[in-house]
């Protein structure tokens, strides 16, 4: 049983160790502190804008669905359906101003440098490519001039010698002969 609980904290360690829990978590605070900034921006361009044409707090935009929509003064409470299309026109306009100020501003730039990061890397890649290619056709230059050194004949040719003992002299093998 005390095996499963250190397999348990050792799995739960390298969970919370991991990137994407921390990546997640940073997401989190950086989202939460972002809400302020939209907000505020909505509440100090986007309502004054509207506002020009009509009332400055978007919440206060809403219909009648049924009956007279009247508040009784000494209850509060509300005579008849109203909805509400001013909030929910309020809370669109922040999610477009959220999504376009994260597109444009993280997720855009991010991807331009992303693209160029790839570019550079395959650059990269080509080049050690060329140098492997051009190391390749060294060593086979190399070879081909040791043969041609070993065998006294021009690198690439069939000269005396090729396809025998490189020890061979004059087309006889090296070592003794069974017939001496």
């Amino acid at each position: 049983m005390s095996e499963k609980k250190v397999s348990l904290l050792e799995g739960f360690k390298a969970f919370l160790t991991r990137g994407n829990v921390i990546d997640l978590a940073v997401a989190v605070v950086i989202g939460a502190a972002f809400t302020n900034i939209v907000n505020a921006v909505v509440k100090g361009v986007i309502n004054p804008l509207v506002g020009a044409f009509g009332t400055q707090d978007l919440d206060s935009y809403s219909s009648c669905l049924q009956g007279p929509c009247t508040t009784d003064p000494k209850t509060g409470e509300m005579d008849g359906i109203e909805i509400l299309w001013g909030s929910v026109l309020s809370a669109a306009l922040s999610f477009l101003i959220t999504a376009a100020v994260v597109y444009f501003l993280m997720v855009l730039p991010m991807a331009k440098y992303l693209a160029r990061r790839a570019a550079s890397q395959a650059a990269k890649e080509g080049v050690r490519e060329t140098l492997e290619v051009s190391e390749l056709e060294v060593l086979k230059e190399i070879r081909d001039a040791l043969v041609a050194q070993r065998t006294g004949g021009v690198p690439g040719s069939d000269g005396p010698g090729s396809g025998e003992d490189p020890g061979a002299v004059g087309g006889e093998a090296a070592g003794p002969r069974a017939d001496r």
